[in-house]
């Protein structure tokens, strides 16, 4: 696969929280990091997102007396899953893990970092209304072709990749080059949007070879 100058690798929330040993740990999260290296090296522009939460976020079960991690709750713009806290402001958690060297992107994306929405798509807050300014950014720099690897398959990468075929962009996503939580189904629930959606799944070596 050729890349040009259209192409962006948009590497999503590598954070130590989502990796092993985090507090919303991604089963494999950190093997996402060698192939993301190799695609890496390929690209001319590359963005990164961050999961930028303030340390009583209404996503996190705490927030929610007597509820559960991955009990669902209604908030003012629908269903919102709870996740234990993770990615907390200026904490470790928060941190691009440590083996994660793209000293040469671009940009970093935070995101969620509102108290009372959510935020999972690099592109759009959970209401679906409220943007990141990703979007604008891209159209500025003309990148129309994204590719998405990080973590998870199935939520940030996921809702991201969706969110560019909203916005008329060209939607990749790299599957070996992410992991997924897979909850109640939700990578294969994700796959299905894939399709509807015109969103491409590839493997790295596509791109590499």
């Amino acid at each position: 696969m050729k890349l040009g100058a259209e192409d962006v690798l948009i590497v999503v929330d590598v954070q130590n929280d989502f990796c092993p040993g985090g507090a919303l740990a991604v089963p494999e999260g950190d093997a996402v990091i060698e192939p993301i290296h190799r695609l890496a090296a390929k690209f001319e522009h590359i963005v990164l997102t961050q999961d930028w939460h303030p340390a009583h976020h209404a996503s996190f079960e705490a927030a929610h007396p007597g509820k559960e991690p991955f009990d669902t709750v209604e908030l003012a713009y629908g269903a919102q899953t709870l996740w234990p806290a993770h990615c907390v402001q200026g904490s470790w958690g928060a941190e691009f893990h440590a083996a994660l060297d793209l000293p040469q992107a671009e940009l970093i994306v935070r995101k969620g970092f509102r108290q009372e929405i959510d935020s999972y798509s690099a592109f759009f807050e959970n209401d679906r209304r409220t943007p990141t300014g990703l979007a604008g950014y891209l159209g500025e720099r003309r990148l129309t072709r994204l590719f998405f690897a990080g973590l998870a398959y199935d939520y940030c990468v996921g809702y991201s990749a969706l969110d560019a075929r909203r916005l008329g962009l060209t939607a990749l996503v790299a599957r070996d080059a992410c992991r997924a939580i897979d909850l109640r189904g939700s990578a294969a629930a994700m796959e299905a949007e894939f399709a509807r959606a015109g969103v491409v799944v590839i493997e790295s070596a596509e791109i590499l070879q």
